[in-house]
């Protein structure tokens, strides 16, 4: 049987299959910011602050930070009733 692995995201322990992408491993930390990726309204970086990419591989004790944008999407307005 293969251990699961252990990442880190926004500071928070979670554990992911091997194999498992970043995105899974934020979806396993918050349903919400993982849609948020997908949605382009949030992007990941690694510990060093250096960008990923939402299908990235992750490993044993990967350190994982979401950045969410306050951009809006084209289909949003700008202010809301």
């Amino acid at each position: 049987m293969t251990e699961a692995l252990l990442v880190f995201v926004g500071g928070r322990a979670v554990s992911v299959a091997p194999g498992a992408t970043a995105l899974a491993a934020v979806a396993a930390s918050d349903p919400a910011l993982a849609e948020r990726l997908q949605e382009g309204r949030a992007y990941l970086t690694d510990g060093r602050g250096i960008r990923l990419e939402p299908g990235a591989p992750v490993y044993q004790g990967a350190i994982l930070r979401v950045v969410v944008s306050d951009r809006t999407l084209p289909n949003e307005a700008d202010a809301h009733a």
